[in-house]
């Protein structure tokens, strides 16, 4: 089974509607024990970063994705979720993050359109990562106006290109996340969606 954290924001209809029809069971929770208990834990978001870590805080749910990461469990963040997390994010003041990796989410600067929004071609810049198995790089879709800065370049394991190298898939151990909507990205998303679920079904990632 696979946790889609409901910390009151987020596309989580979506996200668990594309988990089922890959023949998976999903569950939109709150609960630290269904949480804990499962495959693999999705944290989805949409929205500013201040109001889904002010969320996350008031529900306990910080401290839950904390544990699930530091057991070992497969995490995946989505869009706002991968965001969340950097240590801090400079979105509408200073905000502190999960802290799951080390690095900030900054603004997009420069004479060019933002939000970032529509499909752009991923960059695999570690072709060999598991996540990674079986797939061809392709196009996936993005919206945002805010986009993360690794402090590690290893954690870095997809970019795309909007005026700049942008990162769009990261990963260290068990915690990964993708900045673009699996969900919403055709098949090349749905085959990373896919190989998430794979690997923490199988316990390899």
């Amino acid at each position: 089974m696979i946790a889609i954290v409901d910390y009151g924001m987020g596309n989580l209809h979506s996200v668990s509607k594309a988990v089922e029809r890959l023949g998976r069971e999903a569950s939109v929770t709150s609960s630290r024990e269904e949480i804990l208990a499962a495959d693999g834990v999705i944290l989805p978001g949409v929205g500013a970063f201040g109001d889904a870590m002010r969320n996350l805080r008031e529900t306990g749910l910080d401290a839950v994705v904390r544990e699930s990461a530091a057991a070992g469990q497969p995490l995946l963040g989505i869009c706002l979720g991968m965001q969340l997390l950097f240590a801090e994010s400079e979105e509408h003041g200073t905000h502190e993050g999960l802290g799951l990796l080390p690095g900030r989410v900054v603004r997009f600067r420069g004479d060019y359109k933002v939000p970032h929004m529509g499909w752009n071609e991923l960059l695999f810049e570690q072709p060999s990562h598991p996540l990674f198995e079986g797939l061809a790089p392709g196009h996936v879709y993005f919206v945002h106006s805010y986009h993360a800065l690794p402090e590690r370049r290893e954690d870095l394991l997809a970019t795309a290109d909007y005026h700049q190298p942008v990162t769009a898939i990261v990963g260290r151990d068990n915690v990964s996340g993708m900045q673009f909507h699996p969900e919403k990205s055709g098949e090349l998303g749905v085959a990373l969606l896919r190989r998430f679920v794979e690997l923490a079904e199988g316990g390899k990632a």
